[in-house]
């Protein structure tokens, strides 16, 4: 996919992490908030990516939390721009772990956020894009 300037800029990212600690409650679990905070950083990055300009989250929808992450498990977050309006793109983000690397992913966590784009006073201004294009 290429820009109108001639850059390529898509609507997905990728981002790992592994599950220290310091991100865990007293059972040894993600704790939930810890998966939102990279839930969301992935939706930025897939949002500012696709749109070529900062965001900032206007929204959570639709948290699902399907398993249990545990200590030491690797995280993938992947993460999409699946709609566009006219300064709002929606991001669907999966958190996928792996409890021993190469021992296969299992979906943990999903939802749907909305990232707006900004100017640099902080008001909304159209992303100027469309979803079409990012399929592309």
């Amino acid at each position: 996919m290429r820009s109108e300037d001639g850059a390529g800029r898509d609507g997905e990212v990728r981002c790992v992490e592994i599950v220290f600690p310091d991100h865990c409650n007293h059972l040894g679990s993600l704790f939930g908030g810890q998966a939102l905070a990279w839930m969301d950083k992935a939706a930025f990055l897939a949002a500012s990516r696709f749109a070529g300009r900062t965001v900032v989250t206007a929204r959570s929808d639709r948290i699902d939390f399907r398993a249990p992450v545990k200590l030491g498990d690797i995280v993938e977050l992947r993460a999409n721009v699946v709609g566009v309006g006219r300064s709002s793109m929606t991001v669907r983000v999966s958190l996928l772990r792996e409890p021993t690397p190469g021992a296969g992913r299992e979906l943990a966590t999903t939802g749907e956020f909305v990232m707006v784009a900004v100017d640099a006073q902080g008001r909304a201004v159209p992303v100027g894009r469309n979803l079409s294009h990012a399929m592309d």
